[in-house]
C-alpha cells in the first residue's frame, strides 16, 4: 500500500439539487460541508465544490471526475439520499464504485435515528472508487453536521488505508481513530 504524499489535499463537495442547481433556492449544503471541515480538518485542504441536479448520469459523471481526474481523496455529497423517485444519488454512487463500506451507512441511519425516525428512509451510502472515499450525506446543514459528528473519526484512517493521503484533524471538533498499531503521521 502506498501513501500518496501531498502538501494538500484535496476534498470534493458535491450538493444535489434540482431546484439549488437551478437557481429557484439558495443551496446550503456545500456552505455546510466546507464549514465543518473548515473546523474538523487540520491537514491543509482545497474543496472542489460541483452543485449539479438530481440527474443519476450527472451525478456518476462528476464523481468520477472527482476522483479520477481531479484527484479528490474524499468526496462528500448531499441531499438525493431518500426514497422519492428524483433521489438517485445512492444509485449513482454505488454504479462508480469499486467496493462499498456497508459501516457508514448503518452507522450514519443510526445516527440520525437519535434525532429523527425518518432516518431509517435514508439510503445513504459509504464506498471506495481507487485511491478515495465517497460518502454521501443528508441534504439539511443541521443533518449534515450530525453526521459528520458521528462517522468522521473513521474517514482519516478509512482514507490511509486505501491508499490515500494522511489526514489529521482538530481534536476539539473530532477525534481521528487509528489503532495504536498503525504508527504516527509518515514522515
Amino acid at each position: 500500500m502506498s501513501v500518496i504524499q501531498s502538501a494538500t489535499i484535496r476534498i470534493g463537495l458535491v450538493s444535489v439539487s434540482d431546484r439549488a442547481s437551478q437557481g429557484v433556492y439558495e443551496d446550503k449544503g456545500i456552505p455546510a460541508l466546507r464549514e465543518w471541515l473548515e473546523a474538523a480538518v487540520a491537514t491543509p485542504w482545497e474543496s472542489v465544490c460541483r452543485l449539479i441536479p438530481d440527474e443519476q448520469d450527472r451525478i456518476e459523471k462528476v464523481l468520477c471526475e472527482l476522483v479520477d481526474v481531479v484527484g479528490c481523496c474524499l468526496v462528500l455529497t448531499t441531499g438525493g439520499t431518500g426514497p422519492a423517485p428524483r433521489d438517485v444519488t445512492p444509485d449513482a454512487t454505488l454504479a462508480v464504485a469499486d467496493r462499498i463500506l456497508d459501516g457508514f451507512g448503518e452507522r450514519m441511519r443510526a445516527v440520525n435515528l437519535q434525532y429523527v425516525p425518518t432516518a431509517i428512509l435514508s439510503r445513504q451510502v459509504g464506498v471506495i472508487r481507487k485511491n478515495s472515499l465517497i460518502i454521501n450525506l443528508p441534504g439539511q446543514p443541521k443533518a449534515i453536521r450530525e453526521t459528520l459528528d458521528g462517522i468522521f473519526a473513521a474517514v482519516p484512517y478509512c482514507i490511509e488505508l486505501i491508499g490515500g493521503p494522511f489526514m489529521e484533524t482538530h481534536e476539539a471538533v473530532v477525534k481521528a481513530h487509528r489503532p495504536a498499531s498503525a504508527g504516527k503521521k509518515p514522515a
